[in-house]
């Protein structure tokens, strides 16, 4: 099979009138409409005569040699998080059904649209974007890629983002990252998920989760299309991703709770990506990472993600907790018992944390180790509460780890792994080294992730 196109293949055949963004659309379209596919529970809204509107004025614009950007025309999809102009923004809730539209797009996806990018429709979410497994039971939850006929999760809270980009119903989505919503469902589905440092693209315009740790992030096929997709939403200058030199990078595996509790499937995936990256010339080195084994503690009252939800989400809880998700409200409800000294300490307990994790990652080039610790489990064994609580944490253990050391992070699908099952390579660096850790990201993706033979 043909693999799809990235992005930076569907710009020269844009280019080359191999194919207009009218085709791409329809595609996209067409698969969405496809009863036998995942487009009902993938997308919570599409607007189909908008679509083939916006479509048709970027093809007339291109034939007019004024194309806004090479990228002028590509599907992409967004996370029912974001603002877009003219909609109600439901956050995956039936609860905000009767919210007044938004009378302009989210800045991120204000400047997505400014480079020409069509949006092709709102995706489908985790509940308020709480959980890292992807359930969803007001609109259906759409089913990863893996054993598909099996009804595995699909990874959360970008569920559908994931979901549209795995099912080329769009060529790329936007979704956020509080604690792996990205590159969880990223993982879950080989595709790559990219958490950029916090304040590289404005939240503005975004739900929040908590405002402490969300990050607005790109789910794709590639390195390459999230390094692009994030360029754009940080208002940079579209430059080439040059992949990094593997050779004398040197790469920290924390043993630290990074590598607890390891499905098989994702150990042995894990230590074929570690030889393969040593045989490109990488330095892998095992080492504690201390500050790792603080985590859990900080957050044993729910952290910033309940404190901070539950200061948003008091007045609707009071009125509409009925129409909640009961696994969210629950998870919300925790904030209620956090005191303000509680808050306090957790905001000097984490800046701590940030101060010294940093020294570390200092030291090294950056810190890998897998996505998610687990493969995608199925729905049916999710029933119980709480086997989905057990499962939930460990869909999210890993990634948080980078959220709470404000840091930079990328998951990468490792392929020809000794395993069929989805598994992550998560590549991770200090705030601000999204650059280099994206460049780094694409000469690994070369080693682990090339297509099996």
């Amino acid at each position: 099979m043909k693999p799809a196109p990235s992005l930076a293949q569907l710009c020269r055949d844009l280019a080359e009138g191999r194919t207009s963004s009218e085709t791409l659309v329809e595609d996209c379209l067409a698969r969405i409409a496809d009863p036998a596919g995942e487009g009902a529970r993938a997308f919570i809204k599409i607007v189909p005569d908008q679509v083939r509107a916006v479509a048709k004025a970027m093809d007339l614009l291109r034939g007019a040699h004024a194309a806004p950007s090479p990228f002028a025309g590509i599907p992409i999809a967004v996370k029912d998080l974001f603002d877009i102009a003219g909609e109600v923004t439901t956050a995956g809730s039936r609860v905000l059904a009767d919210a007044p539209p938004a009378t302009r797009d989210a800045p991120a996806i204000a400047r997505l649209r400014r480079a020409g990018f069509v949006v092709i429709g709102r995706t489908n979410m985790t509940e308020f974007a709480y959980s890292g497994l992807g359930l969803n039971p007001h609109y259906g939850t759409p089913l990863s890629v893996w054993r598909r006929t099996e009804g595995h999760a699909p990874g959360g809270s970008s569920s559908g983002a994931a979901i549209s980009v795995a099912d080329g119903m769009a060529h790329g989505a936007i979704g956020s990252d509080t604690g792996g919503s990205c590159r969880i469902p990223a993982a879950f589905n080989g595709l790559a998920g990219f958490k950029p440092t916090a304040r590289r693209a404005p939240l503005a315009g975004a739900l929040p989760l908590s405002p402490a740790l969300d990050s607005v992030g790109p789910i794709a096929r590639t390195v390459g299309c999230c390094a692009a997709l994030d360029a754009i939403m940080a208002d940079e200058p579209l430059d080439a991703l040059q992949p990094a030199s593997l050779t004398g990078l040197r790469f920290l595996v924390p043993t630290t709770v990074a590598l607890d509790d390891l499905d098989m499937e994702v150990a042995t995936a894990f230590a074929s990506a570690l030889r393969r990256l040593s045989a490109a010339g990488a330095q892998v080195v095992e080492a504690p990472f201390p500050e790792f084994a603080e985590v859990a503690g900080i957050n044993a009252k729910g952290g910033f993600t309940a404190a901070d939800s539950y200061a948003w989400h008091t007045s609707l809880l009071n009125k509409s907790e009925a129409g909640y998700d009961p696994r969210v409200a629950v998870r919300i409800r925790r904030g209620a018992n956090q005191t303000a000294a509680d808050y306090i300490n957790l905001i000097a307990a984490r800046h701590s944390l940030v101060e010294r994790a940093a020294r570390r990652l200092a030291t090294v080039d950056a810190v890998v180790m897998p996505s998610v610790a687990m493969v995608p489990p199925r729905i049916a064994d999710l029933a119980d509460d709480e086997a989905y609580s057990r499962a939930n944490l460990r869909s999210l253990r890993n990634a948080t780890l980078i959220n709470m050391v404000d840091g930079c992070a990328i998951s990468v699908p490792i392929r020809n792994g000794g395993t069929d099952a989805p598994v992550g390579l998560m590549i991770a660096g200090p705030a601000g080294a999204d650059h280099r850790i994206l460049a780094i990201a694409a000469a690994a993706e070369a080693v682990v992730s090339a297509a099996p033979a």
